[in-house]
């Protein structure tokens, strides 16, 4: 896995996850933020740790953000800093800015300025947790587009011992099955003659309408 160089603004709950957790995965991360304390909490967590405007162009050229492979904004409930940030990040040259988003409004404007991707945590786990609740079966849930989703699916009794060739999911629901998780084991692009066992795990995708027809029918 190449070691990427990050940046991350804004060190609330979300920004302070995602800095701990890129130091975890082995990446460079360049943690900023206006508050001191914060600074100084998210300090063993990153490479570098500052306190800092990012919406300060010379204060950003002076850090060597410009040398970075990507940034990422989590200054959510300011959405003026927000804005300011990411065009500043993108003037002096960042090819990735992904930027959170408190609001639709805030994404929409996020998205004019610059952003290469908008997050809205809350709508996004918002949406998984909807689906959980529909249906006990899906384990995640991720959205690739309005339209177009993937799934993850609890194998039931109903299924165990049965081929991908005998389900006929394509056929039969017009989606596809991209892997099959068996514990810590990922079999990716399975075979139509793989069989399923109880406790699998289908990672399946789809147009929602016939998702969500694969997921009535209880396999």
């Amino acid at each position: 896995m190449k070691k990427k160089q990050i940046v991350v603004v804004g060190l609330g709950r979300f920004g302070s996850s995602v800095c701990r957790e890129l130091y975890k995965l082995g990446h460079e991360v360049m943690a900023l933020d206006m508050d001191p304390d914060k600074v100084e909490s998210i300090a063993e967590y990153a490479s570098q740790a500052s306190v800092a405007d990012a919406t300060d162009k010379s204060q950003l050229k002076a850090l060597g953000v410009r040398n970075f492979d990507q940034a990422i904004v989590a200054i959510g409930d300011d959405l003026q800093a927000s804005v300011l940030c990411t065009l500043m990040l993108k003037e002096i040259g960042l090819e990735k800015v992904w930027v959170k988003a408190r609001d639709l409004q805030h994404k929409k404007i996020l998205e004019k300025v610059g952003a290469d991707r908008v997050i809205q945590p809350e709508f996004e786990m918002g949406v998984r947790v909807a689906h959980h609740v529909d249906s006990e079966k899906i384990v995640d849930y991720i959205d690739l587009s309005d339209d177009y989703s993937i799934v993850e699916m609890a194998a039931s009794k109903k299924i165990a011992g049965k081929s991908l060739l005998q389900l006929d999911i394509r056929t039969k629901f017009n989606c596809i099955t991209l892997a099959i998780k068996r514990g810590q084991d990922v079999n990716i692009a399975p075979h139509p003659d793989d069989v399923i066992a109880m406790g699998d795990i289908l990672v399946v995708m789809g147009h929602r309408n016939d998702l969500k027809k694969l997921e009535d029918k209880r396999l």
